[in-house]
């Protein structure tokens, strides 16, 4: 079977397909699809009339390629495949493999007549060196693993069962995620299989070549503990205190440095929190979300799910597919779960609930933020209820539907 398309990234690429001025760089938490995502646009090139040898997909990981290792190594590969006349499109995977490639790719930029795609491991495209020599000739195209409605799409679409009732849907993808290869599994002992696999996967090929980790235990206790704790506000000293309680003592230094790891490597997204009255972003205490909510599933023997951060998380993740930039915001003492801004500049805010329909005080919790908020934006209540109800302008809608329609906020 074919590849399931994920449009809503592909419409972000198309517009520079054929731009040989930037180099697109895509990134992303290993397994959410970058290679496929590349094998999208290929295929989308060759149906819009590009030639087959106008196009030269090197996977740096796979067996013909993997002596691949220098810059000179390099060039010289795709002197030797490079031989037709016009534009050339060219795709390299997993380009950290080799050292110093940022002279290279930037080399065939220059040169004018080459399209240039690239993919490779997040803590080391984003380390500093590719921003480095390379600002302003590229662009970023960040993929995010399955987001709630293309779970559903990739489920049809590969002939997997879809329950009628969506909140039967919602708990099988909290507690499977959205790496696309699980969906391919039955199973769900292989999926869960699959997510720890992917995890050590990180920590062995980004994390642990790119950042010191001396003592592995000790990294691992501030992984666990901030995925165990995702959508809830931490600082840096708080979490060294929290840690210190349960007969962990990590200095400050090194716990920012575990967290740096973390965010680099996309396990974890930082969530900063904003002062709508200030207009200033608020320092110390963030919140992280995981780039799937399986890490913290697959870690944690516990099955239960807890709706209120799980359903926070989903929404940020959907919120970032979409190219919304996100923060926590803090009007007084009241907070709003989501301050969304779009390329535009546009804003809408959003609280995300489970159910608002059991007590008027839960209502009144959830609406009290975005009724404090003075400009006219379009403000949201997000939760699964069906009976939905409109409250000083303010929309209620049922998330699960939102996202399978696609809708942006």
């Amino acid at each position: 079977m074919g590849l399931y398309i994920r449009e809503k990234y592909l419409k972000k690429i198309r517009g520079f397909y054929h731009d040989t001025e930037v180099i697109k760089v895509i990134t992303g938490v290993r397994r959410s699809g970058k290679s496929c995502l590349m094998e999208m646009v290929k295929e989308e090139l060759v149906g819009g009339g590009v030639r087959l040898e106008n196009i030269i997909f090197l996977d740096l990981d796979s067996r013909a390629y993997r002596k691949i290792k220098t810059a000179d190594q390099l060039d010289a590969l795709i002197e030797s495949v490079a031989k037709t006349e016009g534009v050339k499109y060219l795709f390299i995977d997993e380009i950290q493999n080799v050292k110093n490639f940022e002279e290279v790719v930037n080399a065939y930029r220059a040169d004018g007549n080459f399209s240039i795609f690239i993919t490779g491991s997040n803590s080391y495209l984003l380390s500093g060196e590719l921003v480095t020599k390379l600002t302003g000739r590229y662009v970023e195209f960040e993929l995010f693993p399955l987001s709630f409605d293309e779970y559903l799409d990739m489920k049809k679409f590969y002939g997997k069962k879809i329950e009628a009732n969506l909140q039967i849907e919602l708990n099988h993808y909290l507690n499977e995620g959205g790496f696309p290869k699980t969906i391919q599994y039955d199973d769900f002992a292989d999926k869960r299989t699959y997510v720890k696999s992917v995890i050590d996967e990180i920590f062995e090929k980004d994390i642990k070549k790119r950042v010191k980790v001396r003592n592995v235990e000790s990294f691992n206790n501030v992984k666990n503990f901030i995925i165990n704790n995702f959508g809830a506000t931490i600082s840096v000293k708080g979490l060294q205190e929290a840690l210190a309680k349960n007969g962990i003592e990590i200095k400050r230094a090194t716990l920012a440095r575990y967290i740096d790891a973390l965010t680099q490597s996309k396990i974890l997204y930082q969530c900063d929190r904003f002062d709508m009255k200030s207009k200033r972003a608020l320092s110390g205490e963030k919140k992280y979300y995981l780039a799937d909510i399986s890490f913290y599933f697959a870690t944690n023997t516990d099955n239960r799910i807890n709706y209120g951060p799980a359903l926070e998380n989903m929404v940020y993740i959907y919120a970032r597919s979409l190219d919304y930039a996100v923060s926590v915001g803090r009007i007084g003492k009241l907070e709003c779960d989501f301050i969304l801004r779009d390329s535009n500049l546009n804003y809408s805010y959003v609280q995300v609930a489970y159910t608002i329909s059991e007590n008027k005080t839960t209502e009144d919790r959830e609406y009290a933020p975005l009724e404090s908020i003075p400009d006219n934006y379009p403000k949201y209540v997000m939760t699964t209820d069906y009976l939905l109800q409109n409250r000083n302008g303010i929309k209620h809608v049922n998330l699960l539907e939102f996202m399978k329609k696609h809708l942006n906020f």
